[in-house]
């Protein structure tokens, strides 16, 4: 299937009336910042819209939700579109695929290599550095006159699927998209001081416990961490306070592949990959169940925290070779 131009995107949500909006599960600072935007730009336009969520909002992320976002399933009984952001894969929001489903129509924006189009309007595109940079252009296709909101909102967006504009998915555009945002009066400081500068301390606590986890392959060029739900009790951390931690793991010198483990209630576990140069992650996630970005990607697996370390050590020195 081929991309929608922004134009028919912006047709559509035009002719929307009740427009529910689906970040994924664990919410990064890309899909509630690009939610976030685009819920503001359409209340604006008159639309009835709301961000579906079925998990909590992140701490650092909190300052983004302004009145947008809800659990209520039942908040509109007829939906004219659904938008999901950030995700490709009904997967990422599970527990409401069937709301998500039963609108008339439903619209996809994404920037992830291994998205598939399952929507009847899609705009992917794998080259972005965030889907705040494709909910920039949209804004721009709907002629909404963006004011600090959205702009910070979508800086966040950016900023973080960016680590801060430091990974090699950042771009000149992306740069030129971040530095018009200042034309709309944002304050990129306090963005960053509410997302990066905002820890509790049992997210320290938590980091401490999960480094102490570091396990190296492939003569430390490959890095495996992980966390549990007693370590996540015995810090008195929330599981959303360990996503930084697989950014740390890649940083280290040496180090090409990073892999972090999180086991989830119910027994599962979440693998986010970081690859800094060399190894496409995405493809290594895509060989387990799951997808992502080249140099960044997940999936997660139905089995024990041990067998899923143990695969894992496989798996990265394969990929490093």
């Amino acid at each position: 299937m081929k991309n929608n131009t922004f134009e028919e995107l912006a047709a559509v949500l035009a002719a929307a009336e009740t427009i529910l909006i689906y970040p994924h599960v664990n919410m990064d600072g890309d899909a509630l910042g690009s939610a976030a935007a685009l819920c503001r730009a359409l209340r604006q336009a008159g639309k009835e819209c709301h961000i579906l969520i079925e998990d909590g909002i992140p701490a650092n992320l909190a300052f983004l939700d302004q009145g947008y976002c809800t659990f209520d399933q039942h908040i509109l009984t007829d939906v004219d579109l659904s938008i999901c952001v950030d995700c490709g894969d009904p997967s990422r929001f599970e527990k409401r695929q069937e709301k998500f489903a039963a609108a008339k129509h439903s619209l996809c924006l994404d920037h992830h290599s291994t998205t598939v189009y399952h929507c009847d309007y899609n705009y992917v595109d794998k080259e972005a550095a965030a889907t705040g940079e494709l909910i920039y252009k949209l804004l721009q296709a709907m002629h909404t006159e963006l004011d600090r909101e959205m702009g910070e909102a979508i800086f966040a967006a950016i900023t973080t699927d960016t680590g801060n504009f430091q990974y090699s998915n950042t771009r000149k555009e992306t740069h030129q998209i971040a530095a018009s945002l200042y034309d709309v009066g944002i304050d990129a400081n306090r963005v960053s001081v509410e997302i990066y500068e905002n820890m509790r301390i049992e997210k320290m606590l938590i980091e401490n416990l999960v480094l102490a986890t570091m396990s190296t392959v492939a003569g430390g060029q490959g890095i495996i961490a992980y966390v549990t739900q007693d370590m996540l009790k015995e810090s008195g951390a929330l599981m959303e306070e360990t996503e930084s931690v697989v950014q740390r793991l890649r940083s280290i010198a040496g180090v090409e592949v990073a892999a972090f483990l999180k086991e989830t209630t119910d027994g599962r576990i979440k693998v986010s990959l970081r690859s800094k140069q060399r190894v496409d992650v995405a493809e290594l996630a895509a060989q387990l169940g799951g997808g992502g970005h080249i140099r960044a990607a997940g999936c997660t697996l139905s089995c024990s925290l041990t067998e899923a370390f143990d695969l894992l050590k496989e798996k990265l020195i394969d990929s490093i070779g």
